[in-house]
């Protein structure tokens, strides 16, 4: 069975509901889930449920989880400065991007036209979902992975959503209470920080959280590499999952051989789909700072590159300002700077880097050689007014450019491609990797670009 993963709408919001495109020359076809919630689309398949999820799992609890539920409830309401508009829940949350319940399989009916015998597949799709409602901040990037699948077999769709059972996921459907500090929206002031930490090191410290067994929520990404499906998040290890026969989604766990008990791994992994392996990094606040990886086509690990082990001077300013407001933050001091290395490294000498100014990217969109291996290309939106990226999107504009690279001369020449905001942009994962074109509005090709696929605005008509 063909799997679509959520890279194709990458950024995972609920706000942006997961789409089905049906490339087939069969006429429009509109299908609904039992009229609760309705799927219907000409182009593809558009889900709406607006009911908000349950607080599950409430158990009776000890004095000492009740202390510290109660102490977490008091930082919210006495210690919380006024929220920002960006980790207002009233705002993030409300309207389209209210959090939905789990969903089963569930049977779509076809209101007009047909399903092709032919397509035999599933798409998943992955975003943030938050499992209780907030008491305090929270970012739209915060909040529990929830998969979207809609699975078409023998002409039929079959819809379900259900929560990536992370061991976080679980310990707070226990608990009845979000316990975990969320990484994009507690740093409100220093005195709410200190105290959110002082409340977790109390639960770590009475046994009631578990750390080693991670804090990540699995709601960035889906990938398949391995002959596994994965749901990822930045701040943990994939949890791989199975698709049922029926239409389920059933997580099997974190998967440990890829990290020790505290790493984490990237959300994005790039994936050769000619050879089966996958291409990775990891990243940290301490030694070695951060490392490459390869994983095999059996899914297994091959040993990391250390690249920064030695030099500190190219890390991130993480951690927060000195009125701990943000989580990360931007050193205009510092010169950007791309770094090339070979994929089947095996010491960090063997990457070299070039300095970029002014080139402030997140997401790139794609990336192959040219000239017979003597020019790099690569594809990314430029963030411009970086320091906004977080809190003000309304004021950041992500200016899609084509990097080159001359590998001999280590020169760099960029252009603008786009002057639309682009962000968050993906091409068809079988051509990652490789030189691709875009398509213009008549159909026509255009120059060398990567505009396969979805590319959604961030903000703007």
């Amino acid at each position: 069975m063909d799997t679509l993963s959520s890279s194709f709408l990458q950024k995972n919001s609920l706000t942006f509901p997961p789409l089905l495109h049906l490339q087939s020359k069969t006429p429009t076809v509109r299908i609904n889930l039992n009229s609760k919630p309705k799927i219907s689309s000409s182009i593809g398949t558009t889900v709406h449920t607006s009911k908000q999820p349950k607080i599950t799992g409430k158990k009776k609890q000890s004095l000492l989880t009740n202390l510290f539920n109660s102490l977490d409830d008091y930082v919210c309401k006495f210690i919380d400065p006024p929220h920002r508009p960006s980790i207002d829940p009233k705002i993030v949350l409300s309207g389209n991007f209210a959090p939905v319940d789990e969903l089963p399989p569930t049977a779509c009916e076809v209101e007009e036209g047909s399903l092709p015998q032919c397509l035999d597949g599933a798409y998943i799709r992955n975003g943030p979902n938050p499992q209780f409602t907030p008491r305090g901040p929270h970012h739209l990037f915060d909040g529990d992975g929830m998969l979207h699948s809609i699975k078409i077999s023998n002409g039929k769709a079959t819809f379900c959503s259900r929560f990536v059972k992370t061991y976080k996921y679980r310990v707070e459907r226990d608990i009845g209470f979000p316990i975990v500090i969320n990484y994009f929206s507690a740093y409100t002031s220093l005195l709410a920080t200190m105290a959110r930490y002082t409340v977790a090191i109390g639960r770590v410290l009475s046994g009631q959280y578990d750390f080693r067994r991670g804090t990540g929520n699995a709601n960035t990404s889906v990938a398949h590499f391995g002959a596994k499906l994965f749901a990822l998040c930045e701040s943990d290890l994939p949890y791989a999952f199975n698709q049922t026969p029926g239409g389920d989604i059933i997580t099997l766990g974190r998967h440990e051989p890829y990290g020790a008990p505290l790493e984490s791994m990237t959300a994005h992994p790039k994936v050769d789909y000619e050879t089966g392996e996958a291409f990775a990094f990891r990243h940290n606040i301490q030694r070695p700072y951060l490392t490459y990886f390869r994983i095999n086509p059996d899914g297994i690990k091959q040993p990391e590159v250390k690249i920064f082990s030695k030099n500190k001077r190219h890390r991130d300013k993480t951690g927060g300002d000195n009125q701990g407001n943000q989580p990360a933050l931007v050193d205009p001091t510092k010169v950007a700077k791309l770094g090339i290395i070979p994929r089947y490294a095996e010491d960090e000498k063997e990457m070299w880097w070039v300095e970029v100014p002014g080139l402030n990217f997140v997401h790139a969109v794609n990336a192959w050689e040219e000239d017979g291996g003597d020019t790099i290309v690569m594809v990314a939106p430029n963030v411009l007014a970086v320091e906004h990226v977080m809190e003000r999107l309304d004021m950041t504009h992500s200016l899609m450019e084509r990097i080159e690279i001359n590998v001999k001369t280590k020169m760099v020449t960029r252009r603008p491609m786009a002057a639309r905001c682009l962000d968050f942009a993906v091409i068809n994962p079988a051509y990652v990797g490789k030189k691709t074109r875009a398509k213009d509005g008549r159909g026509g090709e255009t120059r060398p670009i990567t505009f396969h696929g979805r590319i959604r605005r961030l903000h703007g008509g």
